[in-house]
């Protein structure tokens, strides 16, 4: 990540952060207050309040941050070589089978076990 991004903080950072909080703040209140609209309005209303509060969080430090870790993640996302369909079948069988071998296994120990224990106690 960014050094830089992460020593320097606005002054102004604490007070963002404030207006964030009254902005979230105001949308659950209003919510609340005109549950009797409709419910495309408030959602639109929500949205709108969710955009400009995520605009102003990304511009203190730590939503800076944010932001460079998330473009940093998509592009290791980009990286990542995904398996074809035919090996992810293959794999998928052969953790079946696996999974069938272990069950058979301890089934058969546990009644191996539940018979043993059936003949000590009588």
């Amino acid at each position: 990540m960014n050094a830089k991004v992460n020593s320097e903080g606005s002054k102004f950072d604490l007070l963002k952060w404030g207006v964030v909080l009254a902005i979230v703040g105001a949308g659950v209140v209003g919510n609340s207050i005109y549950a009797d609209q409709s419910l495309f309005y408030r959602v639109v209303a929500l949205l709108v309040l969710a955009l400009v509060a995520g605009f102003i969080s990304l511009q203190t430090a730590k939503g800076k941050a944010f932001f460079t870790l998330f473009k940093e993640a998509k592009q290791e996302i980009r990286k990542v070589v995904w398996p074809t369909r035919q090996e992810t079948a293959q794999t998928t069988m052969i953790v079946v089978v696996v999974v069938l071998v272990v069950g058979l296994m301890l089934w058969g120990l546990d009644s191996l076990l539940g018979w043993l224990v059936s003949g000590a106690i009588g």
